[in-house]
């Protein structure tokens, strides 16, 4: 774990400090309080708003109770907030607010809930272990996330029960397919690697024509893979070369980890680069980041593209790495252009700019839970959202 700042309290009269670590960037607090269970949530309320972090020295399980009840204070919707839904589930009529605007809105409203539920925070052990009443135990869990530490750290409480949890979805697996005996394929995501829990792209995957080109050279390229789910996929549908790529040290090793659960490492190769290997390939994938915008922490760079750069990087460059009769499937959903910050007149633009042309395109409507929650800012958008596979050929 390799830290660079550290963190500062004092606790009975005396001055103390442990390593500071926040996966989001966060800088250390200034203002840091002890806190135990005598804190209410009120006080622990108005503390967080405030700018004041609460270092927990009480039982772990009511630590976890605190924050549940600072998710309600912060999610409490005013008055004002209840205007703002009003406008964002239906027509947005305002002259002064745009679907892009309302997005913006949702983000600022986001980074703040961030910031006040960040503001509670755990003490771990150099060997990842946490030395309060209750406690589990995060010592694996960490270990996976941060790698060994070599003294006390302290992160955010909300932090670690993310890793926690990704800790459980890479043990148990995520199904994302049947094989031929009808069993289960998993993948295993990583701390920090996005997990393939939309299962509608995946089962565009599955379902879209293979290219014949694949008859002469089986060779495909999963490009930005992630989990490897993509690779996974195609393996399993006969494709005897993969490339998987990333640039991602975490993807990469969770990718071969899900590589060699699955027996496939004779199949799928896995490379460190920026989008292509060399060469060329007869299928060549790519499930980029859907939404242009800009990622406000390592963790939400598999949700954002800033400027489309993943994006435009793959179309202008697929020509070049296609075998004759080759196709680039490109999985993207159109949630970009519902919030206003991509048409997709300039998407076929772009097609059109990179040398390429549309053989046709496959849409899906997701079923995630975000899709039905009408008290969601965005759920105008998330409704009418729909996945699409894009298959793309050279222009002759």
């Amino acid at each position: 774990m390799n830290h660079h700042a550290s963190i500062h309290w004092e606790e009975s009269d005396q001055a103390c400090s442990a390593q500071w670590h926040s996966e989001n960037g966060i800088a250390p607090h200034k203002k840091v309080v002890v806190g135990d269970d005598t804190m209410t949530a009120d006080d622990a309320y108005h503390l967080a708003c405030g700018g004041t972090a609460i270092l927990w020295k009480g039982d772990f399980q009511n630590a976890r109770q605190l924050l549940q009840a600072l998710v309600r204070r912060v999610d409490k919707p005013s008055k004002k907030s209840k205007r703002a839904d009003k406008r964002v589930a239906g027509t947005v009529t305002s002259p002064e607010k745009t679907s892009a605007d309302f997005f913006n809105l949702h983000r600022l409203s986001q980074s703040q809930r961030a910031r006040i539920l960040g503001m509670l925070l755990i003490q771990c052990n150099a060997d990842n272990t946490i030395s309060l009443r209750r406690a589990p135990d995060v010592a694996k869990a960490c270990l996976e996330a941060y790698g060994p530490a070599s003294e006390s750290y302290v992160i955010s409480l909300r932090e670690l029960l993310g890793v926690i949890s990704a800790h459980e979805w890479r043990k148990h697996g995520v199904p994302v397919l049947a094989d031929a005996d009808g069993e289960a394929v998993c993948v295993h995501p990583h701390y920090g690697v996005f997990s393939p829990i939309r299962g509608e792209y995946i089962e565009l995957v599955c379902n879209a024509p293979l290219p014949a080109a694949l008859n002469a050279e089986s060779i495909a390229f999963d490009i930005g893979t992630g989990t490897a789910v993509l690779s996974i996929i195609l393996a399993m549908r006969g494709v005897q070369r993969i490339m998987a790529t990333d640039q991602d040290e975490r993807a990469l090793a969770c990718a071969k980890e899900n590589i060699d659960r699955l027996a496939l490492s004779s199949t799928v190769e896995v490379l460190k680069a920026n989008l292509f290997p060399d060469g060329r390939a007869a299928l060549i994938v790519c499930n980029p980041p859907w939404l242009p915008a800009r990622p406000s922490s390592r963790l939400e760079h598999a949700i954002y593209d800033q400027d489309s750069q993943m994006l435009k990087g793959f179309l202008n460059s697929l020509k070049a790495h296609l075998l004759p009769g080759g196709e680039g499937w490109l999985i993207l959903s159109d949630l970009a252009e519902h919030l206003g910050l991509r048409t997709q007149e300039s998407l076929q633009e772009w097609i059109k700019q990179a040398g390429l042309m549309v053989l046709d395109r496959t849409d899906i409507k997701p079923r995630h839970k975000k899709v039905f929650d009408e008290n969601d800012m965005l759920h105008a958008a998330r409704s009418a959202e729909v996945t699409s596979l894009w298959r793309l050929r050279a222009q002759p």
